[in-house]
């Protein structure tokens, strides 16, 4: 192994990136009773794409959370994983806070908000003070125990997301994005002298992608 090698982490032998696209689809999430855990999911106001019985042995269904990719199955003959044993399944917000808010609303017993200092940290009650992204929480679960973790993330760590791949996952989330790049455009004008900036939409465009690609934000 080279001196380079022991620096950068690396060996010949590191795998390379894949290229074919994989995206997750779906989770399977065991359930002990069908109907119990669709009205819950559908309580939640998760898309319910399907609903498929074949005879007495099989059943999948299948419910979509609002703007993810990925979904979830339960049903019958789908996994051999005990009810209940899904834990920390996480879904992602932009507002930790309108989330909370929603799921209690829809009557879910959600814990309240937490945030950590980092990772491994105990929780502490609230909201991140500062608003750092990945910093704050909220618990919930399904009637069989299945358990849900909802993090706030507004801007991801470098690398995470292709700069030329930006997206949103639903008009709530670019409105929260929009609302933090007018809060942040209202900082850059104090400090070019309180100008109206005629080119704010390119500067409000550049901020959204650098936020959620984990860039350095525009001054």
């Amino acid at each position: 192994m080279t001196s380079t090698e022991l620096q950068s982490g690396t060996t010949a032998d590191t795998p390379k990136p894949g290229i074919i696209d994989m995206k997750l689809e779906a989770i399977v999430i065991p359930v002990s009773d069908v109907d119990r855990a669709k009205s819950f999911y559908a309580g939640l106001g998760w898309r319910l794409d399907a609903d498929f019985v074949v005879g007495d042995v099989f059943r999948v269904v299948q419910f979509t959370p609002p703007g993810s990719p990925c979904s979830i199955h339960f049903g019958k003959g789908l996994t051999s994983a005990p009810p209940g044993s899904a834990k920390v399944l996480y879904l992602i917000v932009s507002d930790i806070e309108a989330a909370h808010a929603e799921l209690v609303a829809r009557g879910v017993d959600a814990s309240e908000v937490f945030h950590r200092d980092g990772p491994g940290q105990p929780p502490i009650k609230g909201r991140h003070p500062e608003g750092r992204s990945y910093s704050s929480f909220i618990t919930f679960s399904d009637p069989d125990g299945n358990g849900w973790l909802l993090q706030e993330i507004t801007q991801r760590l470098p690398g995470r997301v292709d700069p030329q791949d930006t997206t949103f996952g639903s008009s709530g989330e670019l409105a929260a994005a929009l609302r933090r790049a007018a809060a942040a455009h209202g900082e850059h004008e104090k400090r070019t002298g309180g100008q109206y900036d005629k080119n704010w939409p390119d500067w409000y465009a550049e901020y959204m992608v650098a936020e959620q690609a984990g860039k350095p934000l525009p001054a």
